[in-house]
C-alpha cells in the first residue's frame, strides 16, 4: 500500500490566499521589483496550475493599475497605490534631496536618480519606498505640487556662437547649470553675475531651462556681490516704482492741526545718540528738570504710523519685507528711505513727529509718573557713541549736564536691573573701516561704554514700563485682558545648562547655582571673570546658546534673561 504524503496545511492557506499575500508583498516592500518566479517561490507555487495561477493573479493585478511592469517579467507597486505624503524640498548639491514634512521626526531621502526634476523649495508629493541603514525613510518624487519661485544668483557662460548660454550657480542648493536660450539673456553677457529665473525643465532635457531677470555686472565689483547676496537669500535690493511714488506723496510739513493734537516737547533739550556710520535715527532722549526737582525724562519713537497706514501700498511692502536688512555697508530699509531716513528720522534741528514715553524720575531713578502718547520734538543735537562717551568721561561739551545726569540715572536703572536678576551679555561685536569702493580696511571689535548703556537703559524702560501698561490688568471696565505683542524669552533649559557647567569646567570656572534666579546671578559672576580673558567670547558665545531663544507672542510668559514680568519692543518704531 502506497502511503499518500499528507498536505501541510500552511502550504494550503499560503496557496488560498496568494492573491492577498502577492499584493501585500507588493505593498510592504513598494520599491521592490519582483519577478514572477519569486512570487511564485513566496506563495509557495510548485504545480503547473498553481504557476498560472500567480501569472493570473499577476496579469489582474496590472490591469487594475496595483502593479506596474518596470522591466520584462518584473513588477513593482504602481505609484498610485503607494504612501505618499507632501512636503518641501531641501536640496543637496548633490542633487539628492530630502523632503521635509510637517509632523515627521525625520525628512525623507531622496536618491538623485528620482527627483522627478524637483529643485530647492518646491512642494513635492512622495511615495515613501523603504527605510535606510539607519532607519530614515527613502522616498520617490512622484509629483511636483508647486514650484518655487526662487530665482539663483550665478556667473553666464556663453556657448560658442553665442547661440545660448549656461548659468552656473552659485548657491549649493541647485546641483545643475541653467540653460539659457539666447533669446532669455537679456542683454546678459558672458562673465556678468546674474539672476536667473527657472521657466521650465522638460523631460527631455539634463538642466533646467531658464531666464535672465536681472543684471548685476562683474563678479568681484562691490555693487554687484551686494546685490547677488540680496537677491540670493530673496531679500529685496530696490523698491517699486509705485511705492517710491507713493512715498513721495507724502507731506513734509506739520500742519499747525497736528501740533495742536499732540503734547508739544519742542522746548526740552533733546538729542540723538547713535553709531558713527548710522544714517537714520528712530528714537531720541530728551531731559529736563521739574519744579519739584525730579526730573522728567521722554524717549521718543518716531512715529511711523503717522505716514503708513494699514493696508495702504506702504503698509502692505513692509509686511512682505519684514524687516530692514543690515549688511556691512549698507541697511537696505524695510520702509522707503523718504520714510525712513528721511519724515522717520529724528535728525537734528528738524521737528518731527513721535510716540513718546514720558518718565518722572527721582534721583534714585525711580519712576514717579508715566506719560504714553504722541508729541512733536525738535532735536538740538545729534551725538555720535563716541562724542557722548568724551563728555561722560571729560564731563565738558554740547548738553554736558543733560548726558552727565542721565548718565547717572541709567548707571542706577542698570544696577538695579542685575540685582533683580537680570543677565549681562557683552559679547564683542566685530565692525568694518571701508573705503569708498567698499573694500574692507581693518575690522576691530565695538567696545560696549558707558554711552551704549546710557541708550540702552532708557530704551529697555520705556519697553518695560510700555508692556507694564498695556498688560496689567486694571480695575473696573479696563480689566478686560488686551492683545499686545511681546518679547518674551523662556527661562533656561536644565540639559543645556548642564551641558554649559561641564564645558565652563574646562576652563576652571564653577556654577553650581540652581534655580532661575541664583542662575542668572551665577552668570553674571562667570561673565565678570571671564572678561577681558581669551575665552570670554566663546564662553559668552555658548552662555547665550544655552538660553531659550527669544520670541515674540501675545502670550506673555516674562523676560528670563531681563528678567522683566513684561517687555515689548516699542522702541522698534516698525515692529511697533
Amino acid at each position: 500500500m502506497v502511503k499518500k504524503e499528507k498536505k501541510s496545511p500552511r502550504g494550503d492557506k499560503r496557496r488560498k490566499d496568494a492573491p492577498a499575500l502577492i499584493a501585500e508583498l507588493f505593498r510592504s516592500l513598494p520599491d521592490k521589483r519582483y519577478s514572477v518566479k519569486s512570487l511564485m517561490a513566496a506563495v509557495g507555487a510548485t504545480t503547473r496550475d498553481e504557476k498560472e495561477r500567480v501569472r493570473g493573479i499577476v496579469r489582474d493585478l496590472a490591469a487594475e493599475g496595483v502593479i506596474e511592469q518596470v522591466s520584462e517579467g518584473k513588477y513593482r507597486l504602481s505609484h498610485s497605490e503607494r504612501e505618499t505624503v507632501e512636503g518641501t524640498v531641501d536640496m543637496t548639491s548633490s542633487g539628492a534631496l530630502y523632503v521635509i514634512v510637517e509632523g515627521m521626526d525625520k525628512d525623507i531621502y531622496v536618491n538623485a536618480s528620482r527627483t522627478s526634476h524637483a529643485l530647492h523649495g518646491d512642494r513635492v508629493r512622495v511615495a515613501i519606498t523603504r527605510k535606510g541603514r539607519t532607519g530614515n525613510p527613502e522616498g520617490e518624487v512622484v509629483e511636483i505640487v508647486e514650484r518655487s519661485k526662487k530665482n539663483y544668483v550665478g556667473v553666464v557662460e556663453m556657448s560658442e556662437g553665442d547661440a545660448f548660454a549656461f548659468v552656473r550657480v552659485d548657491s549649493r542648493k541647485m546641483a545643475t547649470d541653467i540653460f539659457v536660450p539666447a533669446r532669455a539673456l537679456h542683454g546678459a553677457k558672458g562673465g556678468e553675475k546674474v539672476l536667473v529665473k527657472i521657466t521650465g525643465w522638460p523631460d527631455t532635457m539634463r538642466s533646467p531651462e531658464g531666464e535672465i531677470v536681472d543684471v548685476f555686472g562683474e563678479p568681484g565689483d562691490n555693487n554687484a556681490e551686494m546685490h547677488a547676496i540680496l537677491a540670493e537669500f530673496d531679500l529685496p535690493y530696490g523698491y517699486p516704482e509705485e511705492v517710491e511714488k507713493e512715498a513721495e506723496k507724502i507731506p513734509e510739513t506739520i500742519t499747525d492741526e497736528e501740533i495742536a493734537a499732540r503734547r508739544d516737547m519742542r522746548g526740552v533739550a533733546t538729542f540723538t545718540i547713535d553709531p558713527a556710520d548710522a544714517k537714520d535715527f528712530d528714537d531720541a532722549l530728551s531731559i529736563r528738570r521739574l519744579e519739584n526737582g525730579n526730573y522728567e525724562v521722554g524717549v521718543h519713537i518716531a512715529d511711523v504710523t503717522h505716514y503708513v497706514h494699514p493696508g495702504d501700498l506702504i503698509d502692505t511692502e513692509g509686511q512682505n519685507r519684514a524687516t530692514s536688512v543690515y549688511l556691512v555697508d549698507r541697511t537696505i530699509p524695510m520702509l522707503p528711505e523718504r520714510l525712513s531716513n528721511g519724515l522717520c528720522s529724528l535728525r537734528p534741528h528738524e521737528e518731527k513727529l513721535c510716540f513718546s514715553a514720558v518718565f518722572e524720575l527721582d534721583e534714585q531713578a525711580q519712576v514717579l509718573g508715566e506719560w504714553f502718547g504722541r508729541t512733536v520734538i525738535y532735536s538740538d543735537r545729534r551725538f555720535t557713541y563716541q562724542e557722548a562717551q568724551e563728555v561722560i568721561e571729560t564731563g565738558r561739551g554740547d548738553f554736558a549736564d543733560e548726558i552727565l545726569k542721565l548718565n547717572g540715572l541709567a548707571q542706577t536703572l542698570r544696577k538695579e536691573r542685575f540685582r533683580n536678576g537680570s543677565i549681562s551679555f557683552e559679547r564683542e561685536e566685530a565692525k568694518f573701516d571701508l573705503d569708498e569702493n567698499g573694500k574692507p580696511l581693518r575690522v576691530y571689535f565695538k567696545e560696549m561704554k558707558e554711552s551704549n548703556q546710557l541708550i540702552e537703559e532708557f530704551m529697555l524702560l520705556a519697553n518695560r514700563r510700555v508692556a507694564e501698561f498695556v498688560g496689567r490688568k486694571r480695575k473696573g471696565a479696563q480689566n478686560a485682558e488686551r492683545t499686545f505683542v511681546y518679547r518674551v524669552h523662556d527661562k533656561p533649559n536644565s540639559d543645556k545648562m548642564a551641558q554649559f557647567r561641564n564645558f565652563v569646567l574646562r576652563f576652571g570656572y564653577q556654577m553650581k547655582a540652581e534655580g532661575n534666579k541664583a542662575v542668572a546671578k551665577e552668570i553674571n559672576r562667570l561673565m565678570k571673570k571671564i572678561h577681558g580673558k581669551k575665552e570670554e567670547n566663546i564662553i559668552s558665545t555658548l552662555a547665550i546658546r544655552s538660553m531659550a531663544k527669544a520670541t515674540y507672542t501675545t502670550d506673555n510668559i516674562g523676560h528670563y534673561g531681563l528678567a522683566f514680568d513684561y517687555y515689548t519692543h516699542f522702541t522698534s518704531p516698525i515692529r511697533r
